[in-house]
């Protein structure tokens, strides 16, 4: 049995991270990986190649922390070739480049990989973990992180659903819907991407689901509707025999002659039903955490109807010690709302989970700079943080710098604290969004805008601005158009008067 003391399970983007800050540290670990070379994932998803995060290369500023900020597939490194802005040049690349970067990445950090070890079991006893993979060879650990992300089908609990087509599995080819009546159920990305694709061959297309449209641009959240997947919503709304169902879809009936029978109940017309017939159905409803591979001894509590595991601000399990999560599968910490289940946030997070683990196992103090406990010192501080760290900025309300005191004139600053982690008398600083900003839309001129330059109504704005925090205090920097909070009389003044105030 091979034996170590980080088991890391899964090499995408998290735990190449992982694997990358662990290999840095000297630290005695290895990476199990069921395929045969890095980024299994995306060598199927999306299906149809486009990527949704974004990749601006040319941004006009020379710190490579703040390009980080409009770099969402980067992985962490103090290498400036291992930028995935040097593997394409478009704005959303193609998921083929993330394949090519991720093999690259493992090369050139040398990390320590096993490929083809698909685990099939992990068990825990006497203070290690044991995973056992495909091939029956065993591999033990002290504490285990899995980076698997998500790779269930998260189907709904609809009757006749095993007979439709699934999004990892459906025909890409548009010509196969030539013609067709195509049901699609899921109102995300996935299904507005498979919707758009057979805009030009398909007859009908219908996009289901219980829940209204969320568009991302209003909502903040990445995984809402992107605006480059949403050609559909102007076919619906322009009368070109498509639509978007607003209801549940409650059976689906497989015809003898292939066809479907759909029963629809809608949200918007007092639950009226009817069924309606389809030459095509296909799910794309996302996916969920596969949690089998677990044994009695070590099976971690699940939330979100059983999708993701529960976590600890620190990424641990809160039923298995020493059984950690990074990547896609840590967003049960801001699901829906932040940036945990792609890449640009969960390096931040695997990389706060290292320092977790440096500062818990091997006695290695997270990273720290001392201040002097002076009102203009700390403002100093805040300012220039904000005005750079990519992590604050791409894990907005999740991640926080935190300031400590020792009572003796001095201070402490950590950079890049999760949200939760704060111990005792503290100032913690995050970025935010304003209350409510996801009810607002942020493109009608008739809704109400406080001023930039009115820095005492700083906590209405609805747009990302920095938050200053003590256990019973707390300070809002007005929002900036460009996210420069750098004006003396607007930002600077009124956060140092704050520090003076609660010193």
């Amino acid at each position: 049995m091979n034996s170590f003391d980080y088991l890391v399970i899964g090499a995408g983007p998290a735990g190449l991270q992982l694997g990358h800050l662990l290999h840095q540290a000297a630290r005695s670990y290895l990476i199990l990986e069921a395929g045969p070379s890095p980024g299994t994932f995306f060598r199927t998803f999306p299906r149809h190649r486009q990527l949704i995060s974004i990749n601006k290369k040319h941004t006009g500023w020379d710190d490579p922390e703040l390009n980080l900020r409009m770099d969402w597939n980067s992985l962490l490194s103090d290498d400036q070739n291992l930028l995935f802005t040097r593997y394409s040049d478009r704005y959303f690349p193609d998921a083929d480049d993330m394949v090519r970067y991720l093999a690259d990445f493992a090369t050139a950090c040398g990390l320590n990989i096993t490929y083809d070890a698909q685990v099939l079991s992990v068990e825990r006893g006497d203070g290690l973990f044991t995973a056992t993979d495909a091939q029956g060879r065993t591999y033990s650990a002290r504490r285990l992180i899995v980076a698997t992300g998500v790779t269930r089908p998260n189907l709904p609990a609809i009757p006749g659903i095993e007979d439709a087509d699934l999004y990892g599995l459906v025909d890409t080819d548009p010509t196969a819907f030539t013609g067709q009546r195509v049901l699609v159920i899921g109102k995300g990305n996935s299904a507005f991407e498979t919707a758009n694709n057979l805009v030009e061959n398909a007859a009908v297309i219908h996009v289901a689901g219980p829940n209204s449209v969320r568009m991302a641009w209003r909502t903040h959240f990445v995984g809402h509707l992107r605006a480059v997947n949403n050609t559909l919503l102007d076919t619906y709304q322009l009368k070109s025999q498509n639509a978007l169902l607003d209801g549940d879809v409650k059976r689906i009936e497989r015809r003898p002659d292939g066809s479907y029978l759909v029963t629809v109940s809608f949200a918007r017309a007092n639950e009226v039903t009817k069924d309606i017939p389809y030459d095509r159905v296909i799910v794309c409803t996302g996916f969920r955490f596969d949690a089998e591979i677990f044994g009695a001894s070590c099976r971690p509590a699940l939330v979100i109807d059983d999708r993701f595991p529960e976590l600890t601000p620190c990424y641990e399990s809160v039923n298995v010690p020493g059984l950690y999560f990074a990547g896609t599968v840590t967003q049960s910490r801001d699901f829906k709302r932040g940036t945990s289940g792609f890449i640009h946030g969960f390096r931040y997070g695997a990389r706060a989970l290292h320092r977790h683990l440096e500062s818990r196992y091997h006695g290695v103090p997270w990273p720290a700079r001392e201040l002097k406990a002076e009102p203009q010192a700390l403002a100093d501080a805040v300012i220039e943080r904000v005005n750079r760290s990519s992590a604050l900025w791409q894990q907005f309300g999740l991640m926080s710098d935190v300031i400590t005191f020792d009572g003796q004139g001095g201070a402490t600053y950590r950079e890049e604290v999760p949200v939760g982690m704060e111990r005792g008398d503290h100032v913690a600083i995050t970025l935010e969004y304003g209350p409510d900003h996801d009810q607002v839309d942020p493109f009608d001129v008739a809704v109400g805008r406080i001023r930039q330059n009115d820095a005492a109504r700083a906590a209405e704005g609805h747009y990302l601005h920095p938050v200053v925090r003590t256990p019973t205090e707390v300070h809002h920097i007005t929002e900036n158009l460009e996210n420069e909070w750098t004006s003396p009389e607007v930002h600077v003044e009124p956060l140092r008067a704050f520090f003076a105030k609660v010193l």
